[in-house]
């Protein structure tokens, strides 16, 4: 059963929900995130993937749940949430939202993990998952607009703050000067590529949204299920091809691995019908995004949460290096 603390789940409220679901034996926490808990919950009929969601936003978990059920039966390898009795798939108890998930076996796996060919499919899964979702999602008037890129006029002064803490940390640690190197390092690449900052996109379509290694596990070399809905939402599709291959296939020293960027974007293009231009466009708003993005360092000093530290070396070296390997990164994702 849950640990006692304020936070645990409802369990045996929730369980009676659901027609046949066991009896509860465990319920152990397995993720802990800002957008919601996980936990494995194990009865004596199996085991089930129970989520929290902490924004307790009913239409849109409600949404996240309809668009996994139909793309389940477009073939699309997800883990929609149980039905309950009633068949409602979002239980509301105590003015908080959970769903119930079969549990999914796997294993996540990054890009070094992937072969060549494995990062093929894995492109043209990501080309699947869009180009279902447009049979399935509609996008209507409340999901237009248009995706302004970063002002590099609020990254200079947000620099400037993030500067400021990190000097002043106290004890202050090899992170700490990274940190402050990267910053000022970043401040001169954005002073001399401020004329570069693309245009507003157009509308985009419906994207999963936060399509990384930690939302796809793999049943041996096959994908078994995406997970995490959470960011479903409405965005240039080709940038989220782009920036998931830029969290898959980076390295520790910040380079891409651009043989398997390349095998990866062709099939994600054949499967998405995106062309060359489209891709090229993503390219050059994702580069502009790295460049002005510190969201690793805002969670260290505003947030004083240090969980994304480890991340930091290798994605404040990729913004660099792939400023000067520019064309080539644009090459292995168009060419």
């Amino acid at each position: 059963m849950p640990r006692s603390s304020a936070t645990a789940p409802p369990v045996g409220v929730l369980l009676r929900r659901y027609e046949n679901p066991g009896e509860p034996l465990s319920c152990e926490p397995v993720t802990q995130g800002l957008l919601n808990r996980g936990y494995r919950l194990a009865t004596t009929r199996g085991a089930y993937f129970l989520k929290h969601h902490l924004d307790g936003d009913h239409e849109a978990i409600a949404r996240q749940h309809r668009a996994t059920q139909r793309l389940q039966e477009l073939g699309v390898p997800v883990a929609p949430p149980v039905e309950d009795a009633h068949g409602d798939t979002v239980a509301v108890i105590g003015g908080r939202c959970y769903a119930l998930h079969p549990w999914i076996e796997g294993r996540h796996r990054d890009g070094a993990q992937l072969t060549t060919p494995q990062s093929r499919r894995l492109g043209s899964l990501l080309g699947l998952v869009h180009t279902c979702l447009e049979r399935v999602m509609e996008v209507d008037a409340t999901h237009r607009g248009r995706h302004e890129s970063a002002d590099p006029e609020e990254t200079f002064a947000l620099i400037d703050e993030l500067l400021a803490l990190a000097r002043a940390a106290r004890p202050r640690d090899a992170f700490d000067n990274l940190a402050e190197r990267r910053l000022l390092e970043r401040r001169a690449l954005l002073e001399r590529h401020a004329d570069r900052r693309p245009p507003p996109a157009s509308p985009g379509c419906w994207v999963h949204g936060d399509f990384h290694p930690l939302n796809l596990l793999y049943r041996g070399a096959e994908p078994a299920a995406i997970v995490d809905w959470d960011r479903l939402g409405v965005h240039p599709r080709a940038e989220e091809a782009v920036r998931a291959a830029a969290i898959f296939f980076v390295q520790p020293a910040g380079e891409l691995e651009l043989g398997k960027v390349r095998a990866y974007a062709r099939a994600y293009r054949r499967a998405a019908g995106a062309d060359a231009a489209e891709l090229a466009a993503a390219v050059h708003r994702v580069w502009w995004e790295r460049l002005n993005d510190f969201w690793i360092l805002r969670w260290r000093y505003q947030l004083h949460d240090r969980r994304a530290d480890p991340q930091f070396p290798a994605a404040s070296a990729l913004a660099v290096w792939w400023t000067r390997e520019y064309e080539a990164v644009r090459d292995a994702f168009a060419g």
